[in-house]
């Protein structure tokens, strides 16, 4: 019998999530996938419930509570939705914990303690229309002008971002050369409320629809000197730091998507019948969830693994990087299994699995993609 990481305390806590979840976001879902919007009221609410500083210290405006209580709010979050997920995900893991990391206390009161309390929306800003995972190349810049930072460029895919109150955004404030060519990057609190900030556009997508997506323009945009995250020039460093805690995130609430589409399965599997009987008594399906469930439970003791060390404060990034690159990889095959198990029934509008099916493609993409994993892993093996 496999030993729980939680405690009972823990288990409380994700009691009190899943009612919540099951109560006031699964009811909803049908309307919100089909408005590709959901109220952000649902931030206030999950602040207001402690659920968005769960692993960050009451000095902070958190809860002061272990990565383990983080982990149980993200499994609970890939466990109703993909969407809600993402962008749960984004506010928890992604936009505020370089805030604590390298913020001021003006910057920690501004902008860190209301996001916890849901008050305050956040994105994180790294992607651009032509640079993704080569962060060493964004073009977005920021000027220095008095007392002032001039913001000029174009950010793409940005998750919560049209509805943004802040952006973490990476930015180009210096030249980078062959002796340092990821020099000359910095990391800012971008306030959305400042002229010169533009939501060009939301863009529409085959899975997720439900977690708006944005493309973002900022024209001059003037920040003050206080929007600085941290130190000029070291934003490179900054957004690699961040990037460990979002792989970790996508990890845990991605496996824990793959286990509730596991389960769903089966839960289908008994209770279809084909040739007489239930599908799940002909081997050909059987198999095939036996060969989910391997994998899901494979996936779920690495990914635990890597929570146990990041709870710790270990720096892992080659485990880190492993969880990411197999919980894609696993996450769109368990995915795409259900949906041959279910037939039809996967692909008909209103369908959780294959709501699931589509939103799962792009675990292998956000937050670096299986090359970059691939690449990181082979660097550390000296064979890349």
């Amino acid at each position: 019998m496999k030993t729980s990481p939680f405690s009972e305390e823990h288990q409380l806590l994700r009691k009190t999530i899943r009612e919540w979840a099951e109560t006031e976001i699964k009811p909803h879902l049908g309307e919100w996938e089909e408005a590709g919007w959901f109220p952000s009221d649902l931030f206030l609410r999950a602040g207001s419930l402690g659920f968005l500083g769960l692993a960050f210290p009451e000095s902070a405006g958190g809860q002061g509570g272990d990565y383990w209580s983080q982990v149980v709010f993200l499994e609970e979050m890939g466990r109703i939705n993909g969407s809600i997920a993402m962008v749960m995900g984004v506010q928890t893991d992604m936009a505020t914990p370089p805030i604590l990391e390298f913020g001021t206390e003006e910057q920690i009161e501004t902008w860190l303690k209301p996001a916890l309390r849901g008050e305050r929306i956040g994105a994180i800003g790294i992607t651009e229309p032509d640079t993704g995972s080569d962060v060493a190349s964004i073009r977005t810049n920021a000027v220095r002008d008095g007392d002032e930072w001039v913001l000029n460029g174009q950010k793409m895919f940005i998750t919560n971002g049209a509805r943004a109150d802040f952006i973490s955004m990476v930015v180009r404030t210096g030249r980078h050369d062959a002796d340092n060519p990821w020099g000359g990057i910095s990391m800012f609190i971008v306030d959305t409320s400042l002229p010169g900030f533009e939501v060009s556009r939301t863009l529409g997508k085959s899975g997720l629809k439900m977690s708006d997506t944005a493309l973002l323009f900022m024209d001059d945009m003037r920040l003050p000197a206080n929007a600085l995250l941290g130190v000029e020039g070291e934003g490179f460093t900054q957004i690699m730091w961040e990037l460990q805690g979002e792989r970790m995130a996508v990890s845990v609430s991605g496996a824990a998507g793959a286990r509730a589409i596991l389960e769903e399965t089966i839960e289908y599997a008994r209770h279809r019948e084909a040739f007489g009987r239930p599908i799940g008594t002909h081997q050909a399906v059987a198999h095939r969830i036996a060969e989910m469930a391997t994998e899901v439970e494979a996936l779920e003791a690495l990914v635990y693994e890597c929570a146990e060390l990041w709870n710790r404060g270990v720096y892992a990034t080659e485990e880190v990087a492993m969880a990411k690159l197999a919980t894609g990889l696993v996450g769109n095959r368990v995915a795409d299994m259900a949906v041959q198990v279910m037939g039809g029934a996967a692909l008909v509008e209103g369908s959780n699995v294959g709501r699931e099916w589509l939103g799962s493609r792009i675990g292998r993409i956000g937050g670096g993609s299986d090359e970059v994993q691939r690449q990181i892993l082979a660097k550390i093996m000296g064979i890349g």
